[in-house]
Formats: structure tokens, sequence, C-alpha cells
């Protein structure tokens, strides 16, 4: 049996509300919608960290946060820990990452056999967070509020330059695995995409903003009063400086609007990485995963950006199609760190490969339409904005958030899914609040965790000092490239090289492909 390609393509700060796959109004996401249509969409899917590094090491270990240490993002992620590219590629896929995965060390690869692009954010120590003074802006790298008021049209920005590059060297690389296999090379492959968009600033070239108008954009369904916010939220919204510095409805409305535009200027980049499936031949024996890291609050509650475990922020997309994958939706709750696990499956893995303890469970049963006992999402937030760990589990139609310091929050995310009733002290729900504190006392010492996070970080930023000073080299990504050895050099046949780039290539003995 010929085992299936994977294909994953990433977005970065997508939550799901905002594309018609999951039922926006005015979303314009055609390519996703129709992935969608034909395949299984992920109701309640989430990240295992609202931020991106750390987010990213939960996916690509199976693992949660708190297991390899990814707290911020500026934790290392470490090369002995196991990702899905290096199981694939011991199952003999040959893997390949063009775009974004925020590693942070020395080992910018983490398994993957070709990696086409550098990053797009740094690789070193120097995003590390102080829970000694949590309450200190690092004004350097923090989100504020200049970047909501700022937003709108431009025709180049560099977000805009990466993702064209990302999707560029990722279709590239397709035709190059074609041509492989025209010349006799079976092996599947594994392409994860992972773009940028629609990541802040909200800022759109003009042929995606002109899609939608303003007066069809919709502003925050839910803003409580400032004096009602959650500590936790009131932290943050103090970080970001949402709190005391004002936005108008105009600048809100703009925000949005542009962030809707560059959902749609993403779902373009599915639609050229499935044409490219389609002109390869390898769209019916590839599953096409689209996901992405965290969501976007886009103000809703008076938040932006993530960091925070509410719907917008926490909930990802999640759409799988392909081979075996039935057509529809599944309800139950799942992580991204249910991918590796689901990627061994499709590759002919088993449990014996697996190097490391991970945290997820295989979603292929969801995906095939099976029933699934499991039906629950792990959170942990551990970067700036707080000074103890923030915990959150998702179980059935509840969620439970945790922080040592504030009051515990609870809500049924299916009757209220905008989050406006905290049921977590109603005598009605004191048994399933009871039985979440008690499951959050068993799963982690937060006491200890707050101590392990402070000793890395003072460790992180003594070494990002010295590396400030010129001790090692930097460890930013530059992707291999020898000029010698692309297209026509004198050194080769040009008919040769001709036909290795012709895809289709010429049937042997016709002028014809």
């Amino acid at each position: 049996m010929t085992r299936p390609n994977i294909v994953v393509i990433m977005a970065d700060q997508l939550a799901p509300h905002w594309t018609g796959a999951y039922g926006h109004p005015i979303a314009k996401t055609p390519h996703l919608d129709a992935l969608a249509a034909r395949g299984m969409r992920f109701d309640a899917a989430y990240c295992n960290s609202p931020l991106c590094a750390p987010s990213r090491f939960a996916f690509m270990s199976g693992q949660l946060i708190s297991r390899i240490a990814a707290w911020d993002n500026a934790a290392e992620f470490p090369a002995a820990v196991p990702t899905f590219a290096h199981y694939l590629t011991a199952l003999g896929y040959r893997t390949c990452l063009s775009g974004k995965m925020h590693f942070v060390g020395p080992d910018q690869k983490h398994g993957f056999q070709d990696r086409i692009t550098t990053d797009i954010y740094p690789s070193d120590f120097a995003w590390t967070p102080d829970w000694e003074a949590p309450d200190e802006r690092i004004d350097k790298w923090y989100h504020n509020m200049q970047t909501v008021k700022e937003s709108g049209v431009a025709e180049a920005t560099y977000q805009i330059d990466y993702d064209d590059e990302v999707g560029f060297a990722a279709r590239r690389w397709l035709f190059d695995r074609a041509r492989d296999r025209a010349a006799g090379e079976r092996s599947p492959y594994l392409l994860v995409a992972s773009f940028i968009h629609p990541h802040d600033p909200y800022v759109a070239r003009p042929e995606w903003w002109e899609l939608y108008s303003d007066d069809e954009i919709d502003m925050p369904a839910y803003v409580p009063p400032l004096e009602e916010v959650d500590p936790f939220s009131r932290r943050v919204m103090d970080g970001i400086e949402a709190s005391f510095v004002p936005l108008s409805a105009e600048e809100v409305r703009r925000a949005r609007r542009a962030y809707l535009a560059n959902v749609s200027y993403f779902d373009s980049k599915i639609g050229e990485i499935l044409r490219t499936l389609e002109e390869t031949g390898d769209l019916a024996n590839t599953i096409v995963i689209v996901t992405a890291d965290h969501g976007d609050m886009l103000g809703e509650r008076g938040l932006w950006y993530k960091m925070n475990f509410f719907e917008h922020s926490a909930r990802v997309p999640l759409v799988m199609a392909g081979p075996g994958v039935a057509q529809g939706s599944a309800p139950t709750a799942c992580s991204l760190i249910d991918l590796l696990p689901s990627f061994l499956e499709i590759a002919g893995g088993s449990e014996d490969q697996v190097g490391a303890p991970i945290d997820g469970r295989s979603l292929m049963p969801l995906a095939r339409g099976e029933a699934d006992a499991a039906d629950v999402a792990i959170g942990e937030y551990c970067a700036e904005m707080t000074p103890y760990p923030v915990l959150m589990i998702r179980r059935g139609p509840l969620k439970y958030i945790h922080c040592d310091i504030d009051p515990p929050l609870l809500f049924d995310v299916v009757a209220d899914p905008l989050e406006t009733r905290n049921l977590a002290t109603e005598p009605a729900y004191a048994e399933p609040a009871a039985a979440f504190a008690a499951e959050v006392a068993e799963r982690w010492d937060g006491a200890k965790m707050r101590a392990d996070i402070i000793a890395t970080q003072k460790a992180r930023r003594a070494l990002h000092a010295a590396m400030e000073a010129g001790a090692g080299e930097h460890w930013d990504y530059a992707p291999p490239y020898d000029a010698s050895q692309v297209y026509v050099r004198n050194h080769m046949d040009w008919t040769v090289a001709a036909a290795r780039y012709r895809y289709p290539p010429v049937k042997e003995g016709t002028d014809e492909a």
C-alpha cells in the first residue's frame, strides 16, 4: 500500500472564527472552505500555549510545554527532543520545512532534511521575559496598541515579502519531488509550509483589503467594563497598553478589516499549494492539513493578540482532507500535540518508534469519522505578562482556567461561546469546578514551575548578554544555496538540465509531455 504524502499548511495567529469554513459570514476563504467541505473540520482544536514558539515546539514534539521547558518565545528547543520530522524521516519520508517555526537555539532543523527558507523571528534568547519584574515592559518587542493604530493598507511589508518567499519555495520543492518521482524516486514526503499571516501588524495589500468594506466589519461582540475584567486579563491589557491607550471605533474596525484581508491572503497560499499538488499529480495521495499556532483576540473582551486562554486566542483551525479522511466535523476537544501521533499513524509508524513520552493521541479515528473517547485539550502559558503559570483544561463543553494568584475561571464554551459567564463560583457547577481544581493540583506544581522558569530566565538573560558581547555565533538559519549547481552551468549538458527541470517530462521517443 502506498503511504500518503503529508502537507501541513500553517498560519500564524489565525482564529478559526475568522474563516468561512468555521462560519464567519463574510470571510472570503474559498480554498479552506473547499478543503473542509471534502474533509474533516475539527471544531474544538486548541493550541497548547497561546504564544508562537511554545505552541510550535509542542506541535513539533507532541509534548506539553512543561515537559520540554518551552516556556516562552526565547526558550530553547533542545536538539534532544524528538519531533515528528525525526520520526517520519526515520520512516523513509522526505521531510521539508518552508517558513516559520520560531526554533530557538543552535539546532535550526529539528529533524527536517530540507529547510528551504530562513525564519522570520530571532533564534536567540533576546525575547526572554523576567518574572521577577513582570510589570516592566520591554518596549523593543512587547506588543502595544500602536500596532492596532497603524493598521491599514501597504504595497509591501516584511511579512508579505516573507510569505511570498515561503509559498514560492514550497511550490518549487513540490515540483522537485515530482521531478524525482519521474526519475524513479518513490519516497513519500512531509512538507510543512508555515506562513506568518494573518499575524499582526494588521497591514494588507490593496487587492485583499478591497475584498471587504468598512460597513460590513463587525465590532467586538463582548467587551466587559474594565473594573469587571479578571486579574490575568487585566495584566495582559496593562502589558499591551490596552487598558490605558484608547482606540477609536475606526481604529478597531480598520485592524479587524486588515486582519480579515490577511486571512484571505493566507487562503490564497493554500490555493497555490493545492494547485501545485494537482499539477504534480500528488493531490489524490496527499493528506493536507491546515492549522495555526494560536488565534487572535482582535478586541474581543478588550484584548488583542494572544497570550490568554479565551476562545479567540486559544482555539485554532484544524482541517484535514485526503485519502482515508471522511467528510464531516468533529466536536471533540483536541490540540496541536495530537498531530505528531496522527502523522505517525499516517506514515505507518508504531509506538515502539517513539523515543520520548508524548502527551497527545492520534486524531485519525476522528478523521475517519469514528468515535474517540478522549475529549480533552491541555494548555499552559508561562511567558510575559504573568508572574505565575496560567493553565487550561478543556473537557467536553467546559473550560477551566487556573493561575495560582487568581480566582479560577470556568466556562461552558458550547452554551456561552463568548465566555461571558464565569461558572466557577456558581453552586450548580461546584462539582465540576472542584474536580478541575483537583486535576490542576495533580497535574502541576505551580510553585516548582515558577522557580524553574525564573531560573531558566536568569540563565538565558546571562547568555544573551554574553552573545551580545561577542560570545559564539548567531543561530539565525541561512538556507544552503549553491548557485553553481542550479539552472544551467558550464559543467552541465543544457539538454540534460532542461529535461531535469521540465515537468511533466517529455515521453521517450516523442516531443510530447
